[in-house]
């Protein structure tokens, strides 16, 4: 593993475990065997450092959500696969995962949640686009994709977070059970 590379590695792992903003590029470049000149000049500071992180991560997660929201006419077909999608990419990144989650949830006028809420208004905005397009053929969902795109995003999240806690397994049955519950909801 090369500097850069392993500096990414133990930053998420100790972001993750503490917290961004309980972290230090002291501790960062303890961990990484590195020296902080050799973490400025991959990062420039520990906020580049962050920026880096989210975007190598996100950017992954977007190609496969993004691939996931094209909306075939079959809602619950497209929320078994933006599901699925999530679901795989977390089980693949946990530590990233548990992360990212903790920082939506940070103080809103942290670092650590700016750094994020870009990333998270990207999502919002996937969900929001596949909501619009459903209503087209599900009249009653007219302006209602924010509010759906919000609770739906919430709902994978929570079971994810229930299974990055050890209270649940993310399988094919959950998937089924959580958009069955949630298209339940929209359709009552």
């Amino acid at each position: 593993m090369d500097n850069r590379s392993r500096i990414l590695s133990r930053a998420l792992e100790l972001f993750a475990s503490y917290g961004y903003d309980a972290v230090g590029v002291q501790r960062v470049v303890e961990a990484a065997h590195v020296t902080k000149p050799t973490l400025y000049y991959y990062f420039g500071s520990k906020k580049g450092l962050l920026n880096a992180l989210l975007e190598t991560y996100f950017s992954e997660l977007f190609q496969v959500v993004e691939n996931a929201v094209v909306y075939n006419r079959d809602l619950p077909l497209t929320l078994n696969k933006v599901t699925t999608a999530y679901f795989n990419f977390s089980r693949q990144n946990p530590v990233f995962y548990h992360m990212q989650l903790s920082m939506w949830f940070a103080p809103s006028h942290s670092e650590a949640f700016k750094a994020v809420s870009g990333f998270n208004e990207k999502q919002q905005n996937l969900l929001e686009n596949l909501f619009i397009e459903a209503a087209r053929q599900h009249g009653n969902m007219k302006g209602r994709h924010q509010a759906y795109a919000a609770t739906f995003l919430g709902m994978v999240n929570t079971y994810i977070g229930l299974s990055l806690n050890g209270y649940t397994e993310l399988n094919e049955q959950l998937v089924y059970k959580a958009v069955h519950q949630f298209m339940h909801g929209i359709f009552s």
